[in-house]
């Protein structure tokens, strides 16, 4: 059980999409801990509140992914366990940024929503974000980092760093954080772990569509579940168990989340089927993890406290 550090020097060149067309930059093994250090969200290209994002960003070059990992003995049909161990600010990128994006966000209309009014205006905060917490404007939010993006590579296509779907992906899910495990499909060998957006806080359904972005230290520990062919992801901590789902209409992603709950359930808890569709339908507990990207996210959780009483 090996500790390796991916730096961004030896990253080298960023992703923004995800896919198995990749060259891995880092080869691991089941049960060893990697720690690497991400970009933010725009890649440091944002550096003071007087930068307008258009004249520094460009769609859909957003969201730089670190990796991709390949994680010996992965293959077609196992999941890989992936625990956060810690995420920390960058001290040689410090402060988180947020802004405004023209026709990006939950309040005005997109590309997929379109409308005639004109785009919001284009505005951005930058705060101070240490593990004490995150300073803005005589106001302190809490520190409660966790990772915007992180997934395994499809099996066929590469996906833009901005969507959530079957691989994990852009989920912008607060309870991928220090001390939870995701659990991802694996579809090509080694998996290529992908990872990065990481994000200081941010309220359900990331509503502006820009979270307190910032640069990370991020450890993690990645293991291999044989034989276990998720379809979605998954994410446990020792509070609750956790399906996931992404897609558009929202009700849609929390069918997803929710129907992969149910056969969480019966598969390893010993739940009849039915009888796990009402226990849910009485103590489950939703998620909303954004309503901004090309797919919404949401989770669908239960306590242990009533696995427990099985």
């Amino acid at each position: 059980m090996a500790t390796h550090h991916l730096t961004e020097k030896a990253q080298g060149k960023f992703h923004y999409t995800i896919g198995p067309y990749a060259e891995p930059v880092l080869r691991v093994r089941p049960g060893d801990t990697v720690v690497v250090e991400t970009a933010d969200a725009f890649e440091g290209r944002i550096t003071d509140e007087r930068v307008k994002p258009s004249s520094v960003l460009e769609v859909p070059f957003l969201n730089p992914q670190s990796g991709p990992i390949y994680v010996e003995g992965a293959e077609k049909g196992d999941a890989l366990a992936v625990h956060i161990d810690s995420i920390l600010p960058r001290k040689d990128r410090p402060g988180g940024t947020t802004c405004l994006i023209p026709n990006f966000g939950g309040l005005c209309g997109t590309d997929l929503t379109a409308l005639l009014h004109e785009p919001l205006p284009e505005k951005v905060w930058k705060m101070e974000v240490t593990e004490a917490g995150v300073r803005w404007n005589g106001m302190t939010f809490p520190y409660t980092p966790f990772l915007g993006t992180i997934s395994t590579s499809p099996q066929i296509d590469s996906i833009n760093a901005l969507t959530g779907g079957k691989h994990g992906g852009n989920m912008d899910l607060p309870d991928v954080c220090p001390g939870a495990t995701i659990y991802l499909p694996v579809k090509v060998p080694g998996a290529l772990l992908y990872l990065g957006d990481g994000h200081a806080t941010q309220g359900d359904g990331e509503l502006c569509g820009v979270a307190v972005e910032f640069a990370t230290i991020t450890t993690l520990t990645v293991n291999v579940v044989k034989g276990w062919d998720l379809q979605w992801p998954r994410v446990e901590n020792d509070r609750f168990i956790m399906s996931v789902g992404s897609a558009r209409p929202m009700e849609d992603a929390a069918r997803i989340a929710y129907a992969d709950l149910v056969k969480w359930l019966e598969s390893k808890f010993g739940f009849d089927r039915w009888d796990a569709y009402f226990v849910l339908s009485e103590v489950g507990k939703v998620r909303l993890a954004n309503m901004v990207d090309p797919m919404y996210t949401i989770g669908a959780s239960i306590s242990k406290e009533y696995l427990k009483q099985r």
